[in-house]
């Protein structure tokens, strides 16, 4: 056996397992406020800057515009977002927030920092150890997104 294809010796793994328990940890607060995991990225990037293009938003969350066009339009169905023709280019579909989105935004900060702060508190990193993760992360995105 090859040390190289060794699972314990596999980064992808540990990201793969972190990932998908991460999610799962969020899905019992997510579920309360009515929504899931791929709509909370959604709203998050509409939370940060309120009407942008189906473009936009895909290009933020680094996913194909045929993912993210099927997740609005059960968003739209649900009333927490509109979709509409841009005012210069009608090919374009601009999305906003609903007011029932705008009202998930204190619903998700009063639930969900505190939800995972609670799960996450047994762990020994600290912020700033969080911080470092995030930073390292963005680097392999960068570097495998090119």
């Amino acid at each position: 056996m090859h040390a190289e294809l060794q699972l314990d010796n596999q980064i992808c793994f540990r990201l793969y397992t972190a990932t998908r328990l991460i999610t799962q940890a969020y899905t019992p607060i997510l579920t309360e406020l009515g929504i899931t995991y791929p709509q909370y990225l959604v709203l998050m990037v509409l939370w940060e800057k309120d009407e942008q293009s189906v473009c936009e938003i895909a290009n933020r969350l680094l996913l194909e515009t045929n993912t993210v066009t099927p997740l609005l339009q059960r968003m739209e169905k649900q009333g927490i977002v509109i979709r509409k023709k841009g005012e210069q280019d009608k090919r374009q579909q601009i999305v906003s927030l609903t007011s029932k989105g705008k009202v998930l935004e204190e619903q998700a900060y009063a639930k969900i920092p505190p939800g995972m702060g609670k799960q996450l508190s047994a762990c020994p990193l600290k912020l700033a150890d969080y911080q470092h993760l995030a930073q390292e992360l963005d680097s392999i995105i960068t570097t495998l997104k090119k």
